[in-house]
């Protein structure tokens, strides 16, 4: 019997599977790069490892998926909103029965271009809602200022505020006498609290995936208040990829592989040494670990 996050694990690759995690006609998944002869054979071994863990846990009388069919690869914007849905998914099955280590009345939502939720709707970032209102008014302010400081994350995590019946609740903490700016307090008029910005990225083969260290750099000047968490999701197979974001500190919390154990496993199995050389560079500096690992990670 498995752990909830393992569970979960398992059923956010087999989604995966069942919708992004292709093959097409010449065996190449849809995460490869067809160009570079280890990313095919990466993601080849990476698929074929979950493929393994997925029929192991489906039940006797689950109908079997036939995952040797090929299927033509989504296209690039349409693979990521999946991949963003599904990490959503992962995250809401396993973060909010953490309750007992990190209580909260959390929300856990993906951000599309049209989403009606916006980073200015929480504390930290409020400001920047009136900063948008000047510039509209002020073309000469827009030209200076531009849009740098807009952020759109993929997937994010913001609580609650807290009344005072609940923050009263073990015994009388709060007054009127004191506490009046406190971001946590109901009663104070403040926004919710963004907790954690999620940037996933199906793959890393464009300036896009650089993206989310500019996403991060934005979160981390624009902010008024403690810093949310700020992570990528990758299904990138390439370590050399993987290390251009996940490499350094300052900006990025950590990144985060959608299958990292079967990433080792095929490395290893593909005697790619300076693959395993990066890859445990990576791993041992706490800079790349596996999607698991994110839940708890967010409890911090």
């Amino acid at each position: 019997m498995q752990a909830l996050i393992s569970n979960a694990r398992n059923a956010f690759h087999k989604r995966l599977l069942d919708t992004i995690l292709t093959i097409d006609e010449s065996g190449i998944p849809s995460n490869a790069d067809k160009g570079n002869r280890l990313s095919v054979l990466l993601a080849q071994k990476i698929r074929d490892r979950i493929i393994g863990n997925v029929q192991r846990t489906e039940c006797v009388t689950e109908q079997k998926a036939n995952y040797a069919a090929t299927k033509k690869k989504a296209a690039g914007q349409s693979s990521g909103s999946i991949f963003e849905r599904e990490v959503m998914t992962f995250l809401a099955a396993t973060f909010p029965k953490l309750q007992h280590i990190r209580p909260g009345a959390w929300h856990i939502l993906q951000l599309g271009n049209q989403s009606q939720i916006k980073t200015s709707d929480f504390a930290q970032y409020e400001h920047l809602a009136y900063l948008t209102h000047l510039m509209k008014a002020d073309a000469q302010l827009a030209a200076v200022l531009g849009n740098g400081y807009m952020v759109a994350p993929d997937v994010i995590i913001y609580r609650d505020l807290c009344t005072d019946e609940e923050l009263n609740a073990p015994e009388d903490i709060v007054d009127e006498a004191s506490a009046k700016a406190a971001a946590l307090r109901k009663t104070n008029g403040g926004k919710p609290i963004l907790h954690a910005s999620v940037s996933a990225k199906w793959t890393m083969r464009s300036d896009r995936a650089q993206n989310s260290r500019t996403e991060a750099l934005n979160l981390i000047r624009n902010r008024k208040g403690n810093l949310p968490h700020i992570v990528v999701v990758t299904g990138e197979p390439a370590p050399s990829r993987l290390a251009s974001l996940a490499m350094g500190t300052g900006d990025i919390d950590c990144v985060y592989h959608f299958a990292l154990y079967e990433l080792m496993a095929a490395v290893r199995e593909a005697e790619a040494d300076d693959a395993a050389i990066l890859l445990k560079t990576l791993t041992d500096g706490k800079r790349l670990k596996d999607i698991s690992d994110l839940p708890l990670d967010l409890c911090i």
